[in-house]
């Protein structure tokens, strides 16, 4: 039997959120990250190395290799996505730029997904709203449809999501088809199809994005969801419904075998499990991570938690849970930390979404106020920061952009000027119109944190993207070293991470190869934290050294560029 759902809902408070107006934020959100700035040091600048090898014909399709070192995340589908990209895009887009088309997608993808899997858990009998003794409940469909784009806004408001999402990573891979697996099992109450499609390109493009031990948790999990799960009170209804969840529990189990099945063919199988260390120290980082990365929806998800706890067995409830705990639970066994808790956001943002109908008036006022004072005040010093590195005025911010970024020039840029003024007066509107007198509407508590989310990367993304640049890119130290290599002449390099390899191919145009005993290059680039090593890979009797190259914004990025020595005749 159900029990009573905690949901009070009228119709006046399941207003639609203006599609245009839905539309046209995710694209604000998606698209600046994606245009207009250089691959970035790390995941983002590695990611693109496997890609342009594949791309070039020098790579292994199914072993991607840069410079002979695989790969760490041990992924082949977002690789295998940005060379296909760098195939077919005409000569005069910038291999960047179209290595970034196909993962713009899939950022997109995982909000539709997202959408999705929320409207079709607040379709499902147990978490509609209470049925008024004489009418004016909210219907179930327009229910659905607020409650998906609270679901939406809580998603995109998550503060860790904006790096990581655009950037071209197998990250980005991982985050899209766990949304689309999670879609998939959502919707299979109520629709064949979709699901079946959805599910199977869900699994099995985790298990190619280098999670296949998440891919097969999600699914065994998903396929117990399914066999627990009672929605019908009507005894017809409910046969009908148990025989729907058995057949569909088969299908997730037997589509969850083959993707294993599919891992362990590729040999993309690999266990990397690091149990955290017993200290306050490591314990206090991971509770810093999931309280900054999640924000703000994991305190609305413990709110929906203990709102809903008497239909915890319920597919609205259950499937999310079952989500988050995967990806919490990995995120605490694995060195990539964030990357393993990105791929909780899109369950929990379904879980903030369920308190929404819950919340009371003071607790909803609580949460704009304090998410209009903080992304204001974030708006305020980008803002200030970018004047002070157009103007030097004021100057303390001007000078701390000098000391931290050593040989940085300032440049102005009409068309990142024109957007952020319209993103920051867009804001100023917004905030005018949730103070303001006007009709309800259960999505309206997590419209400031999504839109503040928002005008912050915004701003990031185009008054401090030349700074952002100089800072996180590779490209200032490539130059450095370009000047004073003859580029007709090959490189031997030894210690240099892949980002640093795949920097020094791109910008820098350099024909690297691995350092041997017997130097066969007129060069040598050294990573200035490997030189103790450096002898038992180098006659280092055989180089002399020409320069030190500091990467600006880095001191702790030296690489040592060495020249053979001329024999003496």
């Amino acid at each position: 039997m159900n029990q009573p759902t905690p949901a009070i809902v009228a119709q006046s408070a399941v207003r639609r959120l203006p599609r245009m107006a839905l539309l046209l934020f995710c694209l604000a959100y998606v698209l600046p990250g994606f245009i207009g700035r250089e691959p970035w040091k790390g995941a983002d600048m590695t990611a693109f190395g496997y890609m342009a090898e594949l791309a070039s014909g020098t790579g292994h399709w199914l072993k991607p290799q840069l410079l002979g070192l695989s790969s760490d995340a041990d992924a082949l589908l977002p690789y295998w996505l940005g060379a296909w990209a760098l195939q077919i895009a005409p000569a005069w887009v910038p291999a960047d730029v179209a290595t970034r088309i196909p993962f713009g997608l899939l950022l997109a993808l995982t909000l539709v997904a997202t959408w999705y899997g929320v409207y079709y858990l607040a379709r499902s009998p147990q978490a509609q709203p209470v049925a008024f003794a004489f009418g004016g409940e909210a219907s179930p469909i327009d229910y659905a449809r607020a409650m998906a784009d609270g679901g939406l806004l809580a998603l995109i408001a998550c503060l860790g999501l904006a790096q990581l999402s655009h950037e071209t990573t197998p990250a980005l891979a991982q985050i899209c088809f766990t949304a689309l697996t999670f879609y998939a099992v959502a919707a299979t109450a109520s629709r064949n199809v979709g699901p079946a499609i959805g599910l199977v390109l869900g699994l099995t493009g985790l298990v190619l994005s280098g999670a296949p031990t998440m891919a097969t948790l999600f699914g065994a999990g998903s396929a117990l969801v399914c066999l627990l799960d009672r929605s019908r009170d009507d005894a017809a209804a409910a046969t009908d419904s148990q025989w729907r969840n058995l057949l569909w529990a088969a299908a997730i189990a037997g589509v969850t075998a083959l993707a294993a099945a599919l891992a362990w063919q590729l040999d993309l199988w690999r266990w990397r499990i690091e149990l955290p260390e017993d200290g306050w120290h490591e314990w206090r980082g991971y509770a810093r991570l999931l309280v900054w990365f999640t924000w703000p929806a994991w305190p609305l998800a413990l709110w929906t938690l203990w709102r809903w706890r008497r239909q915890l067995l319920s597919r609205h409830v259950a499937l999310p849970l079952w989500f988050v705990l995967v990806a919490v639970g990995t995120t605490l066994v694995t060195q990539s930390s964030d990357r393993s808790l990105l791929l909780a956001l899109p369950a929990l943002a379904t879980l903030a979404a369920f308190a929404l109908p819950t919340l009371r008036r003071s607790v909803a006022a609580l949460i704009d106020w304090f998410t209009l004072l903080f992304f204001t005040g974030c708006a305020i010093i980008i803002w200030v920061v970018w004047i002070a590195m157009q103007t030097g005025y004021p100057k303390q911010p001007a000078a701390n952009v000098a000391r931290l970024a050593p040989g940085f020039e300032p440049s102005f840029s009409l068309v990142a000027f024109l957007a952020a003024l319209a993103a920051t007066l867009a804001w100023a509107w917004l905030v005018q119109w949730r103070v303001g007198r006007h009709r309800a509407a259960i999505w309206k508590s997590l419209v400031l944190p999504a839109s503040g989310a928002a005008l912050s990367w915004l701003l990031l993304m185009t008054l401090w993207l030349p700074l952002l640049d100089f800072a996180r890119s590779y490209a200032p130290l490539v130059h450095r070293v370009a000047v004073l290599v003859d580029p007709s002449e090959c490189v031997e390099v030894y210690g240099l991470s892949r980002g640093q390899i795949a920097a020094f191919q791109y910008h820098g145009q350099l024909t690297l190869k691995p350092a041997a005993m017997r130097a066969q290059c007129p060069w040598l680039l050294v990573d200035a934290d490997t030189l103790p090593t450096l002898q038992k890979s180098v006659d280092t009797r055989q180089w002399q050294l020409q320069s030190t190259v500091r990467r600006p914004s880095d001191n702790n990025e030296d690489v040592l560029l060495y020249r053979r020595a001329r024999k003496n005749k």
